[in-house]
């Protein structure tokens, strides 16, 4: 399979490959850490986020959003994440039925994948799929995650633009803008436009970022259930295919920190620890610091 991903023809719209690379790569089968080091990535393929809360038309929007760009001639890939849950940790995810009308289509890949567990909104895995997607020829990659407020600014580090989506019922909600979302924000999306209370939720919006001295942050208003206001999106994103991030290189340390650690870790056998460690409880004095000092020496 390895050989088949590095042999893709980014023209070819070899989409089962491309599955099953990141199926590889997603559940950490044999040979994944290989497949990751062997791919040539295309640093110039943008990312493009979108997020907020549950309800607010995410998927909706992510659906006209690929229209309009495969309209346009772009070979479209995204990733749509789904919350797990807690009990059973399954996930439904919905999206294979919200965007149905583009799957047989040939330049779009979309791949739906659960959080498992993962706070943040992204999955454990969503970094490195994302990678996956930009060695395979795609010239937009979309990535729609889980809204839970203030812990989405996991998606602002992966993002090139970041789309914080949000809906006038959010009510006393906008103002939990000024404490995460605006940090996070390259543009504002107010869906369900039409709905009632709409253009004085805007106007208190403008304020906010008026506050925050962010004033030609945009705001968006579109009906993406009747496909208004789509196409201002979409040429925005296509104007600005990279907006410098600065905050990709924290999440690039956190993400390299955590497979130093897992590398470091990969010679460890924790059943083997458990008996090691019951030996040495045996023989008294048993001290869990200079244990685990020793232990991994």
């Amino acid at each position: 399979m390895l050989k088949a991903f590095q042999h893709i023809d980014p023209n070819s719209a070899d989409f089962r490959s491309v599955a099953r690379a990141l199926t590889v790569v997603e559940n950490n089968l044999a040979g994944a850490a290989q497949l990751l080091k062997s791919l040539t990535f295309n640093t110039h393929t943008p990312v493009t986020g979108v997020t907020g809360p549950p309800g607010a038309g995410k998927s909706t929007l992510v659906n006209a959003i690929i229209s309009n760009l495969v309209q346009q001639g772009k070979k479209v890939a995204v990733l749509a994440i789904d919350p797990t849950s807690p009990f059973n940790f399954g996930s439904l995810l919905g999206d294979r039925i919200r965007m149905a009308s583009h799957f047989n289509h040939p330049d779009v890949f979309i791949r739906s994948l659960a959080t498992r567990g993962s706070l943040g909104g992204l999955s454990a895995k969503t970094i490195e799929m994302t990678d996956v997607l930009k060695a395979s020829g795609f010239d937009h990659i979309i990535v729609e995650t889980v809204g839970v407020g203030q812990s989405e600014v996991e998606i602002a580090g992966l993002a090139d633009l970041t789309f914080v989506m949000l809906v006038p019922e959010a009510g006393d909600e906008i103002q939990n803008i000024k404490s995460g979302l605006m940090e996070i924000a390259d543009a504002f999306i107010i869906n369900k436009a039409d709905r009632e209370g709409a253009d004085l939720f805007i106007n208190n919006l403008k304020k906010i970022i008026r506050q925050n001295n962010d004033s030609k942050l945009p705001i968006f208003k579109t009906v993406a259930s009747k496909n208004e206001g789509i196409d201002a999106i979409a040429n925005f994103i296509l104007s600005n295919p990279q907006i410098h991030n600065s905050r990709r290189q924290l999440l690039l340390t956190q993400k390299v920190y955590n497979i130093i650690q897992q590398n470091k870790m990969a010679g460890i056998d924790k059943k083997t620890l458990q008996q090691d460690i019951a030996k040495a409880t045996q023989a008294g004095n048993f001290n869990i610091y200079k244990f685990s000092e020793e232990y991994v020496r």
